[in-house]
């Protein structure tokens, strides 16, 4: 049995942004592939639709620059009307293509590339976020009828999945390096006020009442928002004297910026846009031997509330931020291990993969033998 041997990711995330689920498992699925990595439109300063091509990290990133007033330019975008004519001739004829969805409003683009298989890998309920199209909750029912193989980030995004489509679902919740981030631990020091840090995208999803509360709660700690601000005006986030916006770092330098916290934090306001996400820096926090306290996000209630401490308001973060510092590390990281091993992103991708052979298998009349299916939640 031949494996495809092109990868056409299509993704609502760019390649430079905050490196997330993404970005792991491609950077791995595409070491023994051609792939290239579609993303949504930009505004840029140009006259008409440009087509932009750039190799980066061993693989092809895509994106269509278009002019007008500066805006979320997503793959839906009237200005953008022929970007999927574009990567059709830019990509031309390829039977032995997966094509590998993230954003159902890209499905035009799908529809003019050849491919042998499509799958479609439900990280988000993106039409709960701030600024989402009308037309993504049909979009998503057309990616799922169309999906030979669907893949789910986490435990509330999967039951909303199972049972609208007749192809494979298997849950994959995010992963972690843990190598990567637990070399943050060498780097805490012992200093005269606490840090309480949050890193990642700065957004919607927050709540912005609790972290002014918290910085008020603890004027003796210092509290720093590290990731880009994206979709909320920077002059509504909350200012105090001990409250940073660093803005946003690297995925290398995470360890370092994790090493100067002596809390992780998740500040996540529970409304439709946190209803169904699975932070991935919770294991990350985890890795890098911090305690976290969150907000009682489903998913992280499910999976990690005998690890993470759980708080509702500004008062409940600052009490359990002063409680979690004289935790047990040791006895953390007992209860952690057995996760930290199956949750790593090189045992998911290459679930992920033997999942692909098996439909390949399937989808040529040539059957794999038996593998362990997704589930590692």
């Amino acid at each position: 049995m031949n494996r495809p041997d092109e990868l056409v990711v299509l993704s609502h995330l760019p390649w430079d942004f905050v490196w997330q689920r993404p970005q792991h498992l491609i950077s791995r699925l595409s070491r023994e592939r051609r792939t290239w990595f579609i993303e949504e439109p930009r505004v840029a300063n140009v006259e008409t639709p440009r087509l932009c091509v750039d190799t980066r990290d061993g693989l092809k990133r895509v994106w269509l620059e278009v002019p007008g007033p500066e805006r979320l330019a997503g793959f839906d975008d009237p200005v953008a009307v022929d970007y999927p004519d574009m990567i059709g001739d830019l990509l031309g004829s390829h039977p032995q293509r997966t094509v590998w969805l993230y954003t159902p409003l890209a499905l035009p683009i799908a529809a003019k590339l050849e491919r042998f298989m499509m799958v479609y890998d439900v990280m988000d309920d993106l039409a709960a976020f701030a600024q989402a199209s009308p037309q993504l909750r049909a979009a998503q029912s057309e990616a799922l009828g169309l999906a030979d193989l669907v893949f789910t980030g986490g435990r509330s995004i999967d039951a909303g999945v199972r049972g609208r489509t007749d192809a494979p679902v298997h849950l994959f919740p995010s992963g972690v390096e843990p190598e990567h981030f637990e070399a943050a631990r060498a780097l805490r020091r012992r200093r005269a006020r606490p840090v309480a840090g949050y890193v990642g995208v700065i957004d919607e999803r927050l709540d912005l009442d609790l972290i002014a509360g918290l910085a008020r709660a603890l004027p003796d700690w210092d509290i720093e928002m590290v990731g880009p601000v994206f979709k909320v005006d920077p002059a509504d986030l909350p200012q105090a004297p001990n409250l940073r916006y660093p803005g946003m770092q690297s995925y290398e330098r995470l360890p370092e910026v994790l090493g100067g916290f002596d809390v992780a934090l998740m500040p996540f306001a529970l409304n439709e846009a946190t209803r169904s996400i699975s932070p991935t820096k919770t294991l990350e926090y985890l890795a890098a031997g911090l305690p976290v306290v969150s907000t009682r996000v489903a998913d992280v209630v499910s999976s990690f509330s005998e690890v993470v401490d759980l708080s509702d308001d500004a008062e409940g973060f600052a009490t359990a931020c002063r409680a979690v510092l004289g935790h047990e590390l040791a006895e953390r990281d007992r209860q952690l291990a057995p996760l930290l091993h199956e949750r790593r992103w090189d045992t998911i991708a290459a679930r992920m993969q033997r999942l692909m052979d098996r439909m390949t298998g399937e989808l040529t009349g040539e059957p794999e033998r038996p593998v362990e299916v997704g589930g590692t939640d």
